[in-house]
């Protein structure tokens, strides 16, 4: 299973033919460094780095792992499962040229966060009567109380709270094109996350 981390450009579309066009994610895939290279038990796993990151905002424990490696710091550092298929060894780099005969991948991103919302647009729920006497009870919940058994509030409740920043995964995604000299991937349909944003890309195994 290939792994590399690239980042969010944004959407456009492509034209097949005269009438008929792809809306498309655009992913910038910089060249990934292996940092280190663990085993746990049985399995192992790589970590990855991409990218320029500040020195400024990077604390002295992940200064030194650059440091050891005679690297520029990258913007962060991801776990990834390793993939056997290639020889990996410490300092290696990884560009796009690993998914050249990929034809579907899987993608991992954090959805855009939407702070605290209420229930109609967390849950869908509906509103309440606009008129007929209803006052200042519009977009509220409504009763979540038991009787006296159970005589509480079971967890799980559908309930206002945080909305977004999750992790999340779309699989078996469609590579429609890849521009190996600006490091450029399509990807078929929308990916989660703001523009910009970091994501996990991964071979798919279907």
């Amino acid at each position: 299973m290939i792994t590399l981390i690239g980042k969010k450009i944004g959407m456009t579309s492509i034209f097949v033919d005269k009438y008929f066009f792809i809306p498309v994610t655009i992913v910038k895939i910089d060249n990934n460094i292996i940092t280190c290279i663990k085993k746990y038990k049985n399995k192992y796993s790589t970590q990855l780095t991409t990218g320029v990151g500040n020195k400024k905002n990077i604390n002295k424990c992940l200064l030194g792992i650059y440091k050891k490696l005679n690297i520029n710091p990258g913007i962060g550092l991801w776990e990834v499962p390793y993939f056997k298929k290639i020889h990996l060894y410490i300092g290696q780099i990884l560009n796009i040229n690993l998914f050249k005969n990929t034809k579907k991948v899987d993608v991992i991103g954090y959805s855009k966060g939407k702070g605290f919302s209420g229930t109609i647009k967390r849950w869908n729920f509906s509103s309440q009567d606009s008129t007929h006497g209803n006052s200042l009870s519009h977009r509220v919940p409504g009763s979540i109380g038991q009787n006296q058994s159970p005589g509480k509030v079971f967890k799980g409740k559908k309930m206002a709270g945080h909305l977004g920043n999750d992790r999340i995964t779309k699989k078996n995604l469609k590579i429609i094109k890849i521009y190996k000299n600006k490091n450029i991937l399509l990807i078929k349909g929308c990916i989660p996350g703001n523009i910009n944003s970091n994501i996990i890309i991964k071979s798919s195994i279907f």
